[in-house]
């Protein structure tokens, strides 16, 4: 089910949610990237649905912010799955990105039961972006 005027839907599980209400990292940071996403706009595409993407930080640039390990199928779904600063780590290991290629080809193809057990189970939340949150 797609969200009205919107590409993909999105989600983040509840690992990255604590890590985005730490570093107070609001949803519509998350709906605007994925917009920029759907626009073509990728900072690193790490190949198999998994994009590493930059989040900059509250009067801040992206060069010292934040980065995102979202899995991604345009015009279907987007998980926001790990995040990290920049300072605090430089990048993923190639076994990280492995693990991540994995779960990515699995959770891009969740059907709706599958995204609405997840869904009810806490394991993922879902992030309501519309016109409003995209343009803030």
């Amino acid at each position: 089910m797609e969200q009205k005027g919107q590409g993909a839907r999105v989600f983040k599980t509840k690992r990255f949610d604590r890590f985005a209400s730490k570093e107070s990292i609001e949803d519509a940071d998350l709906c605007a990237v994925v917009h920029s996403i759907e626009r073509g706009i990728i900072d690193a595409d790490l190949g198999g649905g998994v994009i590493k993407q930059r989040i900059a930080r509250r009067r801040e640039g992206k060069s010292g912010g934040y980065r995102t390990i979202i899995f991604f199928r345009s015009g279907s779904k987007a998980f926001f799955i790990y995040g990290f600063a920049k300072g605090k780590l430089s990048n993923i290991s190639s076994n990280e990105l492995r693990a991540f290629k994995t779960l990515a080809d699995e959770m891009l193809d969740y059907d709706d039961v599958t995204l609405a057990e997840s869904l009810c189970k806490g394991a993922i939340l879902e992030v309501e972006c519309d016109e409003e949150t995209v343009s803030k």
